[in-house]
């Protein structure tokens, strides 16, 4: 029995969903209260108490602006290592599946961790601002003012980049201008400190180790590519140590303007592994019209969404076309009993025949629907089906954003844990 759907798909109209929770519940579920927000509330909450502690004492000094705005930024910086990104990965995931569904349900959340690098951004900016006004007011040096007026422009800058008006449409250029800017911002860091004599130096030392490390791991790796479909390719890694199920490997073919993350899938039968590169915008179809021999590669493999399956007995995947990449390796690991939902156009002329058949044989119970014979199905009402025959505790979605919301906070208003990449990066 094939998984194909090449006959008449099964009527999702059919498919009747569970009724929504209470009104309460529903509201906390919205996407504007995800602990992504949450989180960076609460690293700003937990700053504004500071600043009340040191107003309640006549004010903050130039010394404790200092400080503060140094443990925010380290704190935004250390977020977003990869080390410390793995390390919250497996902290969130330790706990056993015997545990009740509301606790594992929160601790599978962990992907959100962005929050705290938005919220200490925010907050390292606005003590800055103090620390540059208390400077002023207090006549510091001009090599300190000029330094600190610099910087207070730069961090405003990165701030304003940061939002996501301008992220998600520029994001080629919010890349260059954070990786730049922040580097120039953590030499001025530095400048200040040495300038001022301040007390957070070692904090200051530990972002700019943080910073480097991945840059230290820079390689430039040999690759094997090949093209199934105008649509997709298939990029080939022997080298180096096998990664783990789940994580994913940041490629570039100039180090210095624009690097990619795609997830890590392992090669049947070899040491190595692969990434589904699917056409999605410039850089992935120039990749696929022009197949490059090398490729580099920095940092270490990096723990991503999916890997909080773990938490939970069984799990169903929901995933649109290239969407099954990160899937797949867990698909294939079969460390949690899974189900797979799959939607995509004519999935062997696009995949390649080789690649679909070891899905199926991993998956022979999926739900592959082409949409190229079919249209594009209800993915919501599909996963429900999916999660409730399948017995699920949670459902994995990898989509593009507009679906991967649709589906999370379709299912999770609703009372099923549902998970989904935040596009916060």
């Amino acid at each position: 029995m094939t998984a194909i759907l090449r006959e008449s798909p099964p009527a999702t109209d059919q498919v009747t969903l569970p009724p929504p929770t209470s009104a309460l519940r529903r509201i906390g579920k919205h996407p504007r209260l995800m602990h992504y927000h949450r989180l960076a509330a609460l690293v700003l909450v937990l700053n504004i108490v500071l600043l009340g502690l040191q107003l309640g004492d006549g004010g903050p000094g130039t010394s404790f602006a200092a400080w503060a705005t140094t443990a925010n930024i380290t704190l935004a910086v250390l977020v977003r290592q990869q080390y410390v990104i793995n390390f919250l990965f497996w902290l969130a995931t330790r706990a056993p599946t015997s545990w009740p569904l509301r606790i594992r349900w929160t601790l599978a959340k962990v992907y959100h961790f962005g929050g705290l690098h938005a919220g200490a951004a925010i907050a390292g900016t606005l003590w800055f601002g103090t620390l540059t006004a208390l400077l002023t007011v207090r006549g510091a040096d001009t090599a300190v003012l000029l330094v600190s007026y610099l910087l207070a422009g730069l961090l405003l800058v990165l701030v304003a980049t940061a939002l996501p008006a301008f992220r998600s449409r520029y994001h080629d250029r919010f890349e260059l201008i954070h990786r730049f800017g922040g580097w120039a911002a953590l030499g001025l860091f530095w400048s200040q400190t040495v300038l001022l004599g301040s007390a957070g130096v070692w904090l200051l030392a530990l972002a700019t180790v943080s910073v480097a490390l991945p840059w230290l791991r820079l390689r430039r790796v040999p690759v094997h590519t090949e093209r199934p479909s105008a649509h997709v390719a298939l990029a080939r890694f022997t080298r180096g140590r096998k990664p783990f199920p789940g994580s994913s490997t940041t490629i570039s073919r100039s180090p210095l303007r624009e690097w990619h993350s795609f997830a890590n899938i392992p090669a049947p039968d070899t040491d190595g592994f692969r990434l589904t590169i699917s056409r999605a915008g410039d850089w992935t179809g120039s990749f696929i019209d022009d197949l490059p021999s090398h490729v580099w590669v920095k940092g270490i493999t990096t723990a991503g969404v999916a890997n909080i399956e773990t938490l939970f007995s069984k799990v169903v995947y929901v995933a649109t076309g290239s969407g099954i990449g990160p899937c797949l390796p867990h698909l294939l690991a079969q460390q949690v009993p899974a189900r797979l939902v799959w939607a995509t156009r004519e999935p062997r002329d696009t995949y390649g025949p080789a690649l679909v058949d070891e899905i199926l044989a991993a998956q022979p119970n999926a739900m592959i629907w082409d949409t190229s014979a079919h249209g594009k199905p209800d993915m919501v009402r599909l996963a429900y089906a999916a999660y409730r025959d399948f017995g699920a505790e949670a459902v994995i979605c990898i989509s593009n954003k507009k679906l991967t919301w649709r589906v999370v906070q379709g299912l999770e208003q609703r009372g099923i844990p549902a998970y989904g990449a935040i596009w916060d990066s």
